[in-house]
């Protein structure tokens, strides 16, 4: 598909092959839709893409952090946020997933209280997904979405569903078969133009509204970004002021020094902050990767209960509820297992544990990434809650919070071992595979992977190898040489686990050339996304 749509003398460009029913999304209206977004904030976004390089250079130059002092009079002052539709009153069980059609059924199916419908992490951005993403959000929004599986299962909505919220993606990608003067545009300002374009409407005629989550911020301009986009959305639309939405996901160290100011900044629009906690983890490593005596321990051993975690998930709440905002909580990333129940057992026993502490805590809800856990998940928090739908009445005015405790990275008893150096290795190339054949939510090791915990292994395993801390706990360093040999080892099991057949028609080979790049590279690359993104077919 080539088309071009524009006011005279303009000159949006989409180029891409043509993909069922995107006539229905692509129209010349909403394409000019994302035309003005684009030409009134494009140079804005990269102008933050800026900003965060040399917020980043300071950071390797030893800079201090800290709560900004000049905007101590927001954190001091008494304000809160807009009000909140009745739809998104009661958030206790959310679930997430792409935007693929039978995963969207099943999510809205499942009994959760919201869906977040993904076009981020769990997304590879394949112009495919991407515009069948877009057709399944409008008929999701229609009640119309159904399918019929090749085995002959049919699949329609319930009469009761999920309440519909949309992530687009971050501030630091770009859409390649959309381009302004030339220039790609913002990834994040074509997937929010086209939803809210297509669907803000019929969603406030059904008595819901356009609701999104924000991924990805890192300070208070970005967010005041997102709310300058939204007035104008509103504004062009003809749309009620203050009738977007957005929860914002606190995922980056940054962002969680700035809490407070970014829910001001969005104060007409915000409804909650979600503990993105895997990116959160891959944010720590990225930002203080060069910092002398830095270092984090396998993966496995980062739980919520280490105390720079929870310093993050207790001032969340304590920031939100104050201000009369959700806190919501982190992703239960388990997948049930079909073969053996002891293994479920197990990690039902610990999702449990883990949404007790959240529920104690204050959180108002909590993420699962599969309908499975929706049960388990609602049980803690309607023992909680009971008929409540939420507990903002929680202040959580116990709660002392500083700077140097979000930043006080040391993990009690913490070891570096080959299990979690192989881990991240195995995972981080099974995932790398998975994205670069068009799926970005892959179960491994009964666990939902998304682009998120994909980027904790590279960015542990490279922090490993060109950091002098990077030794295992026999005392041997993280060097290159280890790497290779423990990549080559795990390349070879996952060839003879998934056999011949598949392995030839995979991405295997692009996956570990990646991966290698992204790890051995003295260059640490910001996002994985970005170099994958080249290696995606056009299509």
């Amino acid at each position: 598909m080539n088309a071009a749509h524009g006011e005279p003398g303009g000159d949006l460009e989409v180029s891409a092959p043509a993909v069922p029913r995107d006539a229905e999304v692509l129209t010349r209206e909403a394409l000019g839709f994302v035309e003005k977004l684009e030409r009134e904030f494009g140079d804005r976004r990269r102008e933050v893409l800026v900003r965060r390089a040399e917020v980043q250079a300071g950071i390797d130059g030893g800079a201090r952090l800290d709560f900004p002092s000049e905007t101590a009079a927001v954190r001091d002052g008494e304000w809160s946020v807009g009000p909140i539709p009745a739809d998104l009153e009661d958030r206790r069980v959310e679930i997430t997933g792409p935007v693929e059609r039978k995963m969207m059924i099943n999510a809205l199916n499942s009994g959760a209280r919201v869906f977040m419908a993904d076009f981020e992490d769990a997304l590879s951005p394949t112009w495919s997904n991407l515009i069948q993403g877009q057709v399944n959000v409008r008929d999701a929004v229609r009640r119309t979405i159904a399918m019929e599986s090749a085995d002959g299962k049919s699949y329609r909505l319930r009469e009761r569903t999920a309440v519909l919220v949309v992530r687009p993606r971050g501030w630091h990608l770009e859409e390649r078969h959309v381009r302004l003067a030339g220039r790609p545009v913002s990834a994040s300002l074509f997937d929010f133009g086209l939803s809210l374009f297509h669907n803000a409407r019929e969603l406030l005629e059904r008595g819901s509204g356009p609701y999104f989550y924000l991924p990805k911020l890192q300070s208070r301009g970005e967010a005041r970004l997102w709310n300058d986009v939204f007035l104008l959305a509103e504004q062009e639309l003809g749309l009620p002021r203050g009738s977007i939405k957005a929860t914002v996901l606190i995922e980056t160290i940054l962002a969680a020094l700035e809490m407070e100011e970014i829910l001001y900044e969005l104060r007409e629009h915000v409804v909650g902050l979600n503990a993105g906690r895997w990116d959160y983890l891959f944010s720590v490593i990225k930002t203080f990767r060069n910092r002398p005596g830095f270092v984090l321990p396998d993966r496995a051993q980062l739980a919520m209960t280490v105390p720079f975690l929870r310093a993050y998930t207790e001032r969340m709440v304590q920031v939100c509820h104050r201000r009369g905002a959700h806190a919501i909580g982190g992703m239960a990333a388990f997948v049930p297992s079909r073969r053996d129940p002891a293994v479920n057992e197990r990690a039902f026993r610990k999702v449990t544990e883990d949404k007790e502490r959240e529920s104690g805590d204050g959180f108002d809800g909590t993420w699962v990434a599969h309908p499975d856990l929706v049960p388990v998940a609602q049980a803690v928090f309607d023992r909680r809650l009971g008929p409540r739908p939420h507990q903002k009445d929680r202040l959580r005015e116990d709660v002392r919070v500083a700077a140097p405790e979000l930043l006080d990275f040391r993990v009690p008893g913490g070891r570096l071992t080959e299990g979690g150096l192989r881990n991240d290795v195995g995972v981080g190339l099974q995932y790398v595979e998975s994205w670069l054949r068009g799926t970005g939510a892959v179960a491994i090791l009964d666990l939902m992977e998304d682009t998120a915990t994909a980027e904790i292994a590279r960015s542990q395993v490279w922090q490993w190898i060109h950091g002098p801390d990077g030794r295992l706990d026999d005392g041997r360093k993280v060097a290159p040489e280890l790497y290779r040999s423990i990549a080559d080892q795990e390349m070879a099991a996952l060839r003879e686990r998934v056999g011949a057949e598949a392995w030839a028609s995979g991405r295997w080979a692009a996956a570990r050339r990646l991966f290698d790049r992204l790890v051995l590279d003295e260059r640490f690359e910001e996002f994985l996304t970005r170099p994958a993104y080249e290696e995606l077919e056009p299509g």
